[in-house]
């Protein structure tokens, strides 16, 4: 996309005055990430035209908005006057841009949205902004169980529904993925490891971990209350639940221990209930999934707020 101006006499001005969106776009980027190298990978572009384009934006301003050495990239100070004036009037075009494309593809209906457990602040603040972007969409959110993943998804209780990973379901598409995070370890007050900083994944191999009742997939099972730990000690198996609270409960019970994702421990506050990092093992992710035959721009939209939300490290 490329604006031009005009002149008084409204000829065409010269080519230095016409602003390239892209440009812009790759500025704002490298504003946050001060790396050629992430501001490429954002943009899916190489290293080499993140630079051709600042280099253009920057000819057509007439002055450097970038000083970049081998140890790192700043903006000048004329790169943080431009930054600031720029955003706000970046962000109206695009809001623009997007209430244009809402109009043409009738966006509107209810999007029926399912959570496991707690999908966190930052998550309902996008879905808040969603509703004000396209006031025609209304949300409508339900709790998932815990066992059962996928099934209100397949089943099309709901159009697309936030789940911890891994998924590996053929018929479901995944994305975007957010929220990457150590893992927690549930425990009670009462437990010896409530006291502790940190918990290594070896020392799983000590007590009861909670697991997930079916009809949750084995794998998906096993990802959440893994029966090995990573050197390939067992690790007791105790109690199986089909919700949270549940699961929580038997934790306060001293019944055993549970893996859970940070949002979840930040949401669901308990006196009973200690959470402890976990080091070794994978970090937990979440991530949407839609069914790949519910495909339309409702839920292609909202897909999209979510990747912008986590791309602005708000998720």
């Amino acid at each position: 996309m490329t604006v031009t101006s005009r002149d008084s006499t409204g000829g065409r001005r010269s080519p230095a005055s016409t602003v390239e969106i892209r440009e812009l776009e790759c500025f704002l980027i490298l504003a946050e990430e001060l790396h050629f190298g992430r501001t490429g990978e954002r943009l899916y572009v190489s290293q080499s035209r993140v630079s051709q384009l600042i280099r253009g934006l920057e000819q057509r301003i007439g002055g450097r908005l970038v000083d970049r050495t081998s140890r790192r990239v700043r903006l000048t100070v004329l790169g943080e006057d431009f930054l600031v004036a720029l955003r706000p009037a970046y962000a109206a075009l695009r809001a623009t841009v997007e209430d244009a494309r809402a109009a043409a593809l009738g966006l509107s209906g209810t999007l029926r949205l399912g959570f496991q457990g707690s999908v966190g602040y930052g998550f309902m603040e996008v879905v808040g902004e969603f509703e004000e972007r396209y006031p025609g969409c209304a949300t409508r959110i339900t709790e998932l169980p815990l066992c059962d993943p996928f099934g209100p998804v397949h089943r099309d209780e709901v159009d697309m529904a936030v789940v911890l990973l891994p998924v590996e379901e053929p018929d479901l598409v995944l994305g975007p993925v957010f929220s990457r995070q150590p893992q927690c370890l549930a425990v009670s007050r009462r437990h010896p490891l409530a006291a502790r900083a940190a918990v290594d994944a070896e020392e799983l191999a000590g007590t009861p971990l909670v697991g997930v009742a079916a009809p949750a997939p084995d794998y998906w099972r096993e990802a959440q209350a893994p029966t090995r730990t990573p050197s390939g000690s067992a690790v007791p198996q105790g109690p199986v639940v089909g919700t949270l609270q549940e699961g929580l409960s038997l934790v306060a019970a001293n019944r055993g221990v549970m893996l859970l994702c940070r949002p979840t421990t930040e949401y669901h506050h308990r006196r009973d209930v200690a959470y402890v990092p976990v080091t070794g093992l994978p970090d937990s992710a979440l991530g949407l999934v839609r069914r790949a035959d519910r495909d339309n721009a409702q839920v292609r939209a909202f897909a999209e707020a979510v990747a912008a939300a986590d791309a602005a490290h708000r998720l």
